[in-house]
């Protein structure tokens, strides 16, 4: 039979069976004098094979070890093998499904999904607070309120696993008062003030004083001292903080230093 009558015969393309020979995975019988090669039931056969192999879940690299007459591994072993990584996948697809139906049921809350995107568990509970928060305040929402979430949702999306895990802390101990993250919004409205000032407005030092009373005194305190998890948060996302910093009118920009070095003195 001709390649297309083989190919036909396994339910592949005739680019497939030439892919297979090009790869050694099947035998390539010799022209015949017309031109044409031919192929026979033994050719049909374990073309079949390679065909089942791959509907199995093997690469192709994997089918030439099953199919080697030689040092190829059994085909027991490839396809316990197989087994353990199809397993594996399953796992992460649970996980990641568990995931997303958690992203969904905070999606039909109150302020839904933020604009941001999908984040942590913990930063989605910070946002949704600000959610909150923000529907309860005439006006539209602070930009510092916007800005900082962008700049905690790229950290969130980060790499850097102990940065994360320090920003989670800090959150956890800033917003646990009542009333916390009403008063962070004041603060963030007093930053917006700053955004066409001076350096010098005296405006700064009362924004940056806003700023410090949001954090608790223990923390103002761990901090001063170089130890508790807000501290660890400092060290750990000090260029994020710069990145925020960095992005904001030089007024603001003062006003978050003033106030970091207030908090770094252990001074209100």
């Amino acid at each position: 039979m001709r390649i297309g009558e083989l190919a036909g015969l396994a339910g592949v393309s005739t680019r497939t069976v030439r892919h297979y020979h090009h790869l050694g995975l099947l035998p390539e019988p010799q022209r015949k004098a017309n031109g044409y090669r031919e192929y026979g039931l033994r050719d049909a056969v374990a073309l079949a094979r390679v065909r089942r192999l791959t509907e199995l879940g093997l690469g192709l690299e994997e089918v030439r070890d099953v199919l080697a007459d030689d040092a190829g591994r059994e085909l027991p072993e490839v396809l316990a093998e197989l087994d353990e990584d199809l397993a594996r996948q399953e796992e992460a697809i649970r996980a990641r499904r568990a995931r997303l139906a958690e992203v969904l049921r905070r999606g039909e809350e109150p302020g839904g999904l933020p604009e941001e995107g999908p984040v942590s568990e913990q930063l989605a509970e910070v946002f949704a607070k600000m959610a909150r928060t923000s529907a309860t305040l005439p006006g539209p929402e602070p930009a510092m309120a916007v800005r900082e979430r962008e700049v905690l949702a790229l950290l969130d999306a980060s790499g850097d696993g102990r940065a994360r895990g320090a920003m989670a802390a800090a959150l956890r101990e800033m917003f646990v008062t009542p009333g916390s993250m009403e008063q962070a919004y004041a603060a963030y409205g007093l930053l917006d003030e700053l955004a066409g000032a001076a350096v010098d407005d005296p405006r700064v030092v009362e924004a940056a004083r806003a700023l410090v009373e949001c954090v608790p005194d223990r923390v103002v305190t761990a901090i001063a001292a170089g130890a508790g998890p807000v501290a660890d948060a400092g060290r750990a996302t000090g260029v994020w903080a710069e990145l925020l910093v960095t992005e904001l009118a030089p007024a603001q920009a003062e006003a978050m230093r003033v106030a970091m070095r207030m908090i770094g003195e252990g001074t209100r």
